[in-house]
């Protein structure tokens, strides 16, 4: 349960019914209808600034009269001395708001508790409990019928939610009265026929819920010129069957295909958002380990879905998407997979809508492999890849997540999880050890297994070996654990043309070179070499930074050096040109 306090007093704001405000148990004196309405056009936005423009909008509608404004100022006034500093109202460029903690307001505690609740039936219950009656009671007006509609809709959702944690618990009986009622003044609604079937089924009444799925068809065909989704349709072939899952509980197949998690995982404090998370960055930089980390939150109750799109790997042929859908759909449960891809992607966004799920597309190549795997509805997706992928971005609406290595800080964590007390033993060493690996979580754990096989060796003489050998050093005859080998994969895709500039910017002295220089280095006009260096940032090989000088990461520059089959020479416009380079 929440409880809210604000400078010593309690203070409930209520907007899910009457419009109230209590402090201390006190209410307090909102005022006349339009006073009323300046306070909740401020609540439903709290700590966000509302225009002056869009408050005087809210209460006095398009056409507000000529002293709106000053009658506006005068509500303000009165609302401040109401709530005595338990609450600000304040002033800020352009508009007001309401400064307040957002647990005080009814509303937001209902978004929080239905955003955290997932299949939990006490905390959605918890949720609806919440509503007094209609929302915003007592306002009139264009934006307060707008708001209230939006409201509704809202809380319809926390009780479809609630239906259906109720039903994967195994209920069924009690819900049908309730169901029933709601599918007659929504005859449409897929989800509610659903749940409605199921309902009746586990209560006994399966000829019943055969004649909703009928019925429902009939109208979808007769009137809107459609057929059933896919998810209706199979809950149909289920209880014809009477599959045993609907008596279980959760109706469908739950896939679990994601790897073990790594552990212990360090760093990386970056939070996952809904819809579709990219994360690029070079390879061994931990893009996998922070994508497998979110997965495995308690957060996707109807299943987690992995594929590795082997979009740079040792084989060096991205998997296809008909490839990867055929093993979503698999673990999905579906029957007869159609051959066509895009028949296999409708199916497969049909049996993804409406499930709390996760899908992780770990080493794509490009956009083009992941658009067909994304999946319908409200799943949560996260896409890894040493490219970044600026289609999923602008059409899919995408966050973009590019990864730097990690901190010295987190870099001694890591060691520490693998070594325990060698690092605090060798601080010399340690210290040698994270400058060399730079960063790279992958250089980091494959040394870290290094020293753990030998554990009677010193960290100091791993140290030696790693500023001796190179990356050489860690090598391993398992492509996957292999640092080289990883790294070289990045190559693949790039012409001759972006290898060569890659290995002259490696061999280039300095830390970062502008692009002017790297024109020079490459022999290119400066629009050319503008271009290359553009590929090799979207290959996660080259960083820009915000003077506009472009660098190397000390790990991949090291490992260009040591693929080159020639040394630079100077000639006239650059270096002269390599027959094989790294």
């Amino acid at each position: 349960m929440y409880e809210y306090w604000g400078w010593g007093m309690g203070v409930e704001l209520c907007l899910l019914g009457e419009i109230t405000a209590r402090i201390d148990g006190r209410a307090v004196d909102l005022g006349p209808a339009r006073q009323r309405c300046v306070w909740a056009a401020l609540a439903v936005d709290v700590n966000r600034v509302v225009s002056v423009e869009a408050l005087t909008e809210r209460v006095w509608g398009e056409h507000p009269p000529w002293r709106a404004r000053a009658t506006l100022l005068t509500y303000l006034s009165r609302l401040r001395r109401a709530f005595g500093g338990a609450v600000e109202i304040g002033r800020r460029s352009g508009g007001y708001v309401l400064v307040a903690e957002e647990s005080f307001v009814d509303l937001f505690r209902f978004r929080e508790l239905r955003a955290r609740a997932g299949d939990s039936v006490p905390m959605l219950t918890e949720a609806l409990a919440l509503w007094q009656g209609e929302p915003l009671t007592g306002l009139t007006g264009r934006w307060a019928e707008a708001e209230r509609d939006r409201l509704r809709q809202e809380r319809l959702a926390a009780e479809r939610d609630l239906d259906d944690a109720r039903l994967r618990v195994g209920q069924g009986g009690e819900l049908v009265a309730d169901l029933s009622g709601r599918l007659s003044r929504s005859p449409f609604d897929e989800r509610l026929t659903r749940q409605l079937m199921l309902a009746l089924y586990r209560s006994g009444r399966q000829v019943e819920a055969l004649r909703i799925f009928h019925r429902t068809r009939r109208s979808l065909v007769e009137e809107l010129g459609l057929d059933p989704g896919h998810e209706l349709r199979q809950l149909h072939e289920q209880i014809l069957v009477g599959a045993p899952g609907l008596i279980a509980g959760r109706v469908g197949t739950v896939p679990r295909q994601l790897p073990a998690a790594p552990a212990p995982f360090v760093g990386r404090r970056i939070e996952l958002t809904p819809g579709i998370t990219a994360v690029a960055g070079a390879g061994g930089i931990g893009k996998t380990w922070l994508a497998l980390h979110w997965a495995h939150a308690d957060l996707f109750p109807d299943g987690q879905l992995f594929v590795d799109l082997h979009g740079f790997s040792s084989s060096g042929r991205p998997m296809s998407p008909a490839v990867a859908l055929h093993g979503f759909l698999d673990g999905l449960g579906a029957g007869r997979i159609p051959a066509d891809l895009h028949a296999r992607s409708a199916m497969f966004r049909s049996m993804s809508a409406g499930r709390r799920m996760i899908v992780v597309l770990d080493n794509a190549v490009d956009a083009a492999q992941v658009v067909p795997l994304l999946p319908g509805g409200t799943c949560t997706v996260v896409v890894t890849s040493r490219n970044r992928l600026p289609g999923l971005v602008t059409a899919h609406n995408a966050r973009q997540v590019l990864l730097e290595p990690l901190p010295a800080a987190d870099a001694r964590a890591l060691l520490v999880s693998r070594l325990g007390g060698r690092v605090a033993a060798e601080p010399a060493a340690v210290d040698a050890l994270i400058e060399l690996c730079g960063g790279f979580p992958l250089a980091l754990s494959v040394l870290s297994g290094l020293a753990r096989d030998r554990p009677d060796a010193s960290l100091a003489s791993f140290a030696a070996d790693l500023r001796e050998r190179g990356l050489a050093a860690l090598d391993s005859e398992d492509p996957a654990a292999s640092l080289p080998d990883v790294l070289s994969w990045s190559y693949r895709h790039l012409t001759a043309a972006e290898t060569r500039a890659f290995t002259v910017l490696s061999l280039a002295p300095g830390p970062d070179i502008s692009l002017l220089g790297a024109a020079v280095l490459l022999g290119l006009p400066q629009h050319e070499a503008r271009a290359v260096l553009r590929r090799l940032e979207h290959a996660s090989l080259v960083a820009r930074d915000t003077r506009d000088r472009y660098r190397v990461h000390d790990l991949l520059r090291r490992h260009a050096i040591a693929a080159a089959r020639c040394l630079p020479a100077p000639r006239q416009g650059g270096f002269r040109p390599c027959s094989r380079t790294g």
